[in-house]
């Protein structure tokens, strides 16, 4: 992502250029952080339990005492929200840095050596696009139906080849590049080569994969949920939440509108994060 330069006055009258986010850009950090601030603060603020049931009051509509209402075995909405918040948001970012760690390093080796073993790495990831991501996480959270570590494992699965593809097609132009040939005449190793042209030239593209690889393993683990194949009940999820509202829609709209903004929220946070739509 880049920055729309604006100009301020030295002490010398000089016009020094200084680097200013778009409008578009900090309004999506914005809505990334606060998004993340809830995931992080929400369950300790909101103090209630997400698992434990009032019969006496189901289906109670928003109040002072419960701001998102109550579902149908009377547990407060609100906090089963910002758990599910927390549970998504994790698990999502865990397995995306997951993914990025190999995915990265394998995008440099292949970049670096060529020749065959770029081909089999590129044959390996190939083999991986193509099976479809959600399904390929749902093939390995078959092995244990609902637990943690198998849709951790799937979508840390299918993440790594988008950090492997981006890191070798950045990594490529740059180890062929005048700085590095220069380096290497100087006799600089590779460790030096790889702090001072790689990670710089990487680390914007994959901070921007990053943001995006998250919210993509989000929607995956609300889709698992949503159709039954993820977390089971009663374990706060965006997902499962929707499914077991979805019968009450007509009396309780408001405990299905509450994941569905929330996912709205972190989409449109995405959108503008996204830098093949900015603007100069």
């Amino acid at each position: 992502m880049s920055a729309v330069p604006s100009t301020l006055s030295s002490p010398t009258g000089a016009v020094v250029a200084q680097p200013r986010w778009p409008l578009r850009i900090m309004l999506g950090l914005v809505l990334l952080g606060l998004l993340a601030l809830f995931a992080l603060f929400g369950p300790w603020l909101v103090g209630a339990s997400p698992v434990v049931q009032d019969l006496r009051n189901t289906l109670a509509p928003p109040s002072a005492q419960h701001w998102l209402g109550t579902d149908v075995l009377g547990r407060s909405a609100l906090a089963r929200l910002a758990h599910a918040a927390q549970l998504s948001l994790g698990m999502a970012l865990l397995a995306a840095v997951s993914a990025a760690v190999p995915g990265t390093l394998l995008g440099i080796v292949a970049a670096w050596r060529g020749g065959r073993t770029e081909r089999a790495l590129l044959m390996l990831s190939d083999s991986v696009l193509a099976i479809p991501g959600l399904l390929l996480v749902l093939l390995i959270a078959a092995l244990a139906p609902g637990a943690l570590w198998a849709l951790y494992a799937g979508l840390s699965a299918a993440l790594w080849v988008e950090y492997f593809r981006v890191s070798r097609a950045v990594a490529r132009p740059v180890l062929a590049g005048d700085a590095v040939q220069a380096s290497r005449l100087l006799g600089f190793g590779r460790g030096y080569v790889l702090r001072r042209h790689l990670l710089p030239a990487l680390a914007p593209t994959l901070g921007t994969l990053l943001a995006f690889t998250t919210s993509q393993a989000v929607l995956a683990l609300a889709a698992l949920g949503f159709v039954g194949v993820g977390m089971q009940p009663p374990t706060p999820e965006l997902g499962l939440m929707m499914t077991e509202a979805m019968p009450y829609y007509e009396e309780a709209p408001w405990l299905i509108a509450a994941p569905t903004a929330l996912l709205v929220w972190l989409v449109a946070a995405m959108m503008l994060l996204n830098p093949d739509r900015e603007t100069a």
